[in-house]
């Protein structure tokens, strides 16, 4: 089976930077999208950025310019460097995997984290 395993989050001070990780294990033979969404206050759950196989990339209008998402094929990772980050960072961060080819594919078609706290505070 397909697990993700997120990390990385934390406390920071406005303006601050983080760097998360999501790494995927299993009988993985590819991943066409990795991307990171997240859940504030609000409760309803956003894009902040996904990354294709072959590097290209999207973000939401709100983190342009500040956030940066890579990823290493090689090792079924996906990071998101997170920098100056606001007040309006604060959330749940989830890793998110879809087009994934394995052994066992999950019928739903994607894969989700459990998720990752950031605590934007000074």
């Amino acid at each position: 089976q397909v697990q993700l395993a997120e990390s990385g989050g934390g406390l920071v001070q406005p303006g601050g930077s983080l760097r998360l990780s999501c790494a995927a294990s299993g009988p993985i033979y590819s991943i066409n999208v990795m991307g990171w969404y997240r859940q504030g206050p609000e409760k309803s759950r956003d894009l902040v950025a996904t990354i294709t196989s072959d590097g290209t990339t999207t973000y939401a209008d709100s983190v342009k310019g500040r956030f940066t998402i890579s990823r290493d094929n090689a090792q079924n990772t996906v990071y998101l460097q997170m920098d100056r980050v606001t007040p309006e960072e604060p959330a749940v961060y989830y890793c998110t995997l879809d087009g994934v080819v394995a052994l066992r594919p999950d019928p739903r078609g994607a894969y989700w984290g459990r998720g990752t706290q950031v605590t934007v505070s000074s």
